[in-house]
C-alpha cells in the first residue's frame, strides 16, 4: 500500500498559503489489517517529505480515524485518507461514505462515545467534520511549530506528576529545574530498566529518542 502524490487542489489548510503544498491520497477498505498498512504508509510519506516531526501524532490520528470508520461505518467499507502538508502544518482527512457526523461527548465518556475524538481534539490544533457529496470527511491539523513543543512539554510534566505520585513523593508544586531534572532522570532510568527486562536495547532506545528530539527541534 503506497500513497500517491497528486497536484495541490484549492485552498484547504486553514489560514495557510498553499503555494508549496504537498498532497497525497490513499483509498483503502476499512479493515483492521488496513490500519497497520495506513500507519506504515503515513510514516513513509512523511519521511519522503522530510517531515519526521509529524510521524508519531500523525500515525496515532490516522489509527483513531480509521478505527472509527471500521466501528461506525462498517468493516470493508470504502474510505480515503488524504494528507496535506504546507507551512509547518499537516492536515489529515479521512473520507467515508456515511453522512453520520461524529459527536464529541463528555470528558468522562468511554470508548463507546468517542474516546478517539477526545484524543484527536487533545493533540490537534484544529479539527472538524465536512459533509461531502458522497458522505463526510473528518479532519485534523497538526503543527510542528511551537504548539508541538508545548504539547510535548505538557505531556512530560503530566507523566512526571503521576510518576512522583506513584512513588509517594510530593507533587511538583515547585518549578525548580533541579527537582524536575532529578525526577525526569529517575523516570528515564526506570524506563531503561523496563526495556532491559523485556530483552530490549536501552542504548538503542536512548539513541532513537535523541534522534526524534533533534528532528523535531530542527
Amino acid at each position: 500500500m503506497c500513497m500517491a502524490d497528486v497536484a495541490p487542489e484549492g485552498e484547504r489548510m486553514s489560514g495557510q498559503d498553499n503555494s508549496s503544498q504537498l498532497r497525497s491520497v490513499l483509498p483503502f477498505e476499512a479493515e483492521p489489517a488496513a490500519v497497520r498498512d495506513l500507519r506504515r504508509a503515513v510514516r513513509g510519506q512523511l519521511m519522503a517529505w522530510s517531515l519526521p516531526a509529524f510521524t508519531e501524532e500523525a500515525e496515532l490520528a490516522v489509527s483513531e480515524l480509521a478505527a472509527n470508520v471500521i466501528k461506525h461505518v462498517g468493516r470493508g467499507s470504502a474510505a480515503t485518507l488524504v494528507l496535506e502538508a504546507a507551512a509547518g502544518r499537516l492536515r489529515i482527512e479521512l473520507h467515508d461514505r456515511s453522512f453520520r457526523v461524529p459527536v464529541l461527548g463528555s470528558a468522562a465518556c468511554d470508548d463507546e462515545c468517542g474516546r478517539g475524538l477526545h484524543l484527536l481534539a487533545g493533540m490537534a490544533i484544529d479539527w472538524g467534520t465536512l459533509l461531502t457529496a458522497t458522505g463526510k470527511a473528518v479532519w485534523c491539523e497538526l503543527s510542528a511549530g511551537p504548539e508541538l513543543h508545548r504539547r510535548r512539554a505538557e505531556r512530560a510534566e503530566a507523566a512526571l506528576t503521576h510518576y512522583r505520585r506513584d512513588l509517594g513523593a510530593p507533587l511538583l508544586a515547585s518549578r525548580s529545574t533541579q527537582i524536575l531534572e532529578e525526577s525526569a532522570t529517575d523516570l528515564i532510568a526506570d524506563l531503561l530498566h523496563w526495556v532491559t527486562a523485556r530483552g530490549g536495547d536501552p542504548d538503542g532506545l536512548l539513541d532513537r529518542a535523541q534522534m526524534h528530539f533533534e528532528a523535531e527541534v530542527a
